[in-house]
């Protein structure tokens, strides 16, 4: 391939063994590729510096082309599937393949980069405490489930019993490589401290946000809001009024963590009024402890940002 003089931008499609390249610029047809290291640094060695080239999220298929690129000077974008299929669908395309894939989501970048995140490789901690954290997750489902699914069933209480014992070591001994990789770094230890602080906030949510926030510059509290999903969604056109619903477009996990933080804050001293002030405005249940859990990401973030301390006297100031 002859290297181009100006920045291209590239989608790729990422799969366990292949790689589809495309190109909006026309500058190499679409290609597929072998999805490993020496045949993607011989792909991304002949493009420009400064490129952009963005690939869905793959679980861990797309790591290997997003660490190479990055390294080679390129932006890299590493997008929510999700978001590729809504904008699949206001493109009108009818069909989904490999090299329609890749296509769309060079026209993606190549549009609406402005908007987007650049991704940024985690360290070697970050991704082994990411990796961690969504295993526990599965494993706490795996427990949730089972619980669920045994309910109303005779005879098996004992071996139930068992199975939960010995995931509730699992997700122990996940917990405890966790703490031990915070502990490994003096600065993350202390933020980690400070977000403890927030009441409500327990080992797995501070864990989650701390490597959340530590992986994504934020520019403020409302773009990690946005980021978490728990922002409201509003459905407003001339005289319309509609009613707002979550956008729900960032991770679900960690939104569900939030969540889970703000159901224990609203029954502690410290986050009570002001639940039950949202309560007493007319909201739901839900949409309360939604607020609860927004508030809780906000200071989470300027607690991280500022390296300030809890300051549980600033969540009442407004209701006096």
């Amino acid at each position: 391939m002859q290297t181009p003089s100006v920045a291209l931008n590239i989608g790729a499609d990422v799969g366990k063994d292949e790689v589809v390249m495309a190109c909006v610029e026309g500058s190499f047809p679409t290609r597929k590729i072998r999805n490993q290291r020496a045949v993607l640094l011989a792909f991304l060695k002949d493009l420009p510096a400064g490129s952009r080239i963005g690939m869905e999220s793959t679980g861990i298929y797309h790591e290997l082309l997003a660490e190479l690129a990055h390294k080679r000077g390129l932006v890299v974008y590493v997008l929510n599937p999700k978001d590729t299929r809504h904008y699949a669908k206001a493109m009108g395309l009818r069909g989904k393949t490999d090299r329609v894939d890749a296509e769309l989501i060079a026209r993606m970048i190549a549009h609406e980069h402005a908007k987007l995140h650049p991704w940024l490789p985690p360290t070697a901690e970050q991704r082994q405490i990411d990796r961690l954290l969504k295993r526990r997750a599965k494993v706490s489902r795996i427990r949730a489930t089972l619980t669920q699914s045994f309910k109303d069933v005779n005879g098996f209480a004992a071996e139930i019993n068992a199975l939960r014992q010995r995931l509730d070591q699992l997700l122990s001994h996940l917990d405890a490589k966790v703490k031990t990789l915070i502990e490994a770094s003096t600065e993350r230890k202390q933020d980690y401290a400070r977000l403890r602080k927030i009441t409500g906030v327990g080992a797995v949510v501070g864990s989650s946000v701390l490597n959340t926030l530590e992986r994504v510059p934020f520019r403020n509290a409302d773009a990690f809001v946005a980021f978490t999903g728990l922002d409201p969604r509003p459905d407003e056109s001339g005289h319309h009024r509609g009613r707002r619903r979550l956008s729900k477009r960032g991770p679900s996990e960690l939104r569900r963590l939030l969540y889970l933080a703000a159901m224990a804050a609203a029954k502690t001293k410290t986050w009570k009024p002001l639940y039950e002030h949202y309560r007493a405005r007319g909201l739901s249940t839900t949409a309360a402890l939604v607020v609860l859990a927004r508030r809780i990401a906000r200071t989470a973030w300027s607690i991280y940002t500022h390296k300030t301390a809890f300051d549980p006297e600033r969540l009442t100031k407004a209701l006096t």
